[in-house]
């Protein structure tokens, strides 16, 4: 996927930097620093990675935790500070407005022992070189021990949504259930698997049931849902392919697009690379092109690539501009379009989406999606499929993109997908995200036809 989407990568680095002492044990201080730095405007996925080898390997995935939890419920905590300060802590005391908030969802949220959370996070002051504030964090996240109870019922006197407005007021004209879609963003995601196409489902799953992991099965003949996520490590036969982490619903990408051995497909901002192995899987022999703008996210590509044995040609090069990288060659007889967008349907995922994302952006978005569906459908030859995709809820990018580009388009036509409740009248099918269910995925698949046949 096209890195606009700012959707964040799983953190691959290794931890070789020999710690400190006083580093070992500052995980609620680094988290502090990786919120201040996101309020600022930097997203987790690109935060978190730098921060990996200041902590020890067993304590990275509760610096995630912290982190991505404190995003995820941002509104709430910042509610209850209201109760437990005079005013918020802002200037130079804005990382100690920021670790109170770590305290606070430690208490609210987690398994650590409360005056442990409140004694850690004191602690961390002296990291954090604000020692002369050491009492104040003390004194206000003991008050919230002692008056918890009555100052949840002020906070929660009204329904907290945990998005902003402008994302609110643009799903409720579109979605009935628009509440339905943010209580799923506002839960932890799940864990999906992709089985690989080789190897079947079931003797995957009691390979699994082996090493006590427990699984769903879905609609979807390779995906298979963890009850309970676990490490890539723990998985059998991950590093030799056998199975990929990748969302149920992002899944569907490749078999609608309905790969063959021979064909020449590109795959459009491909990175990370899940749905160009995945066409791989189905298509062992298609020539395949994985193209995106970022040379760093391109590696994650060939890591996936290597990891399934798999080989595709990798461009690193704009989308909108084809003319730069594939002139006068052979048009293809696929393309999968995972445009960049808003990464709304995935805020569950990357809950920092809520506070990065700007409403500006959406219009802005909606205008490179276009011009990079224009510019692949140049690329496509007649007769030829193309599968536009987004991992967004918006009907601008979705929906009303495609209604768009077919006015302008009578060369293309909208071919049904295999989803129940599609209609003659559907343009494409919205996933929405659901709790024990896939992320929040669009999908219209076009058909291309000669001048001459229409």
């Amino acid at each position: 996927m096209n890195s606009s989407k700012k959707k964040p990568s799983r953190p691959v680095m290794k931890n070789t930097k020999k710690l400190s002492k006083n580093e070992a044990c500052n995980v609620r201080a680094l988290a502090a620093e990786i919120l201040l730095k996101m309020q600022q405007g930097q997203s987790l996925s690109a935060l978190l990675p730098e921060y990996q080898n200041r902590v020890p390997a067993k304590d990275f995935p509760l610096l995630q935790e912290i982190t991505f939890g404190v995003a995820r419920v941002l509104p709430r905590l910042e509610k209850i500070l209201t109760y437990l300060l005079d005013k918020p802590l802002k200037g130079k005391t804005r990382i100690v407005q920021c670790l109170l908030l770590v305290g606070l969802y430690q208490i609210l949220y987690t398994r650590v022992p409360e005056f442990a959370a409140v004694d850690e996070v004191v602690n961390a002051t002296k990291s954090l070189k604000v020692d002369n504030m050491r009492a104040l964090v003390n004194a206000v996240l003991r008050r919230f021990l002692r008056e918890k109870e009555e100052i949840l019922t002020k906070a929660d006197k009204h329904w907290h949504t945990m998005h902003p407005d402008w994302f609110i007021n643009l799903l409720k004209p579109v979605y009935p259930n628009w509440r339905e879609i943010i209580e799923a963003n506002n839960q932890k995601p799940p864990m999906w698997l992709r089985v690989n196409a080789k190897i079947a489902r079931d003797d995957y799953r009691q390979a699994l049931q082996a090493n006590g992991i427990e699984t769903a099965t879905d609609l979807h003949p390779q995906a298979l849902r963890l009850l309970e996520a676990c490490g890539v490590q723990k998985l059998p036969n991950f590093d030799e392919g056998d199975v990929t982490v990748q969302d149920v619903h992002a899944q569907w990408a490749a078999r609608l697009l309905e790969p063959q051995n021979g064909e020449l497909i590109l795959d459009a901002c491909a990175a990370p690379g899940g749905k160009t192995t995945h066409i791989l899987e189905l298509a062992p022999e298609a020539q395949v092109v994985a193209l995106d703008v970022e040379e760093n996210r391109l590696k994650r590509v060939r890591e996936n690539l290597a990891r399934l044995k798999q080989s595709a040609e990798i461009i690193c090069a704009d989308a909108s501009n084809p003319q730069a990288w594939w002139k006068n060659k052979p048009q293809f007889d696929k393309i999968l379009l995972d445009a960049p967008c808003s990464a709304t349907g995935v805020i569950r995922r990357h809950p920092d989406i809520k506070w990065l994302r700007q409403p500006e952006d959406i219009p802005q978005l909606v205008a490179l999606q276009y011009k990079i569906l224009e510019a692949m459908w140049t690329l496509l030859k007649d007769n030829g499929t193309l599968l536009y995709a987004t991992c967004s809820v918006l009907a601008q990018e979705n929906r009303q993109q495609i209604e768009r580009f077919l006015k302008a388009h009578p060369d293309a036509e909208l071919v049904m997908l295999p989803f129940a409740g599609q209609t003659a009248e559907s343009v494409g099918q919205q996933f929405l995200p659901q709790p024990d269910g896939g992320d929040g995925f669009f999908y219209a698949k076009l058909k291309k036809h000669s001048k001459e046949s229409k």
